[in-house]
């Protein structure tokens, strides 16, 4: 009788055992999944910043902006004319 106790517990412990064992692999399959994905996003984001910085330093944005915020105009190609500008004590 003795005996078959003593076997029980030891088949007890060794399937709690093993119950342990599988739930910190699920949690780490859970914990790597929840990497991937922030990974995808990391990705996606990445993608659109840099179509976003491609965008803004391309010569045509860079043109147009210069031309819109300070009034810089296209020299005319193939024009060899120079034009100087006094700058005031002030900077303006």
């Amino acid at each position: 009788m003795r005996g078959g106790i003593v076997w029980i517990v030891a088949l007890a412990t060794l399937l709690t055992g093993v119950v342990a064992v599988n739930v910190a692999v699920l949690r780490q399959n859970m914990q790597l999944e929840s990497y991937a994905t922030e990974r995808a996003q990391l990705r996606d984001q990445n993608l659109e910043l840099r179509s976003t910085l491609s965008h803004a330093t391309s010569p045509s944005n860079i043109e147009r902006l210069a031309q819109k915020k300070l009034g810089l105009v296209q020299v005319p190609a193939g024009s060899d004319q120079t034009t100087y500008i006094r700058l005031s004590a002030g900077g303006k």
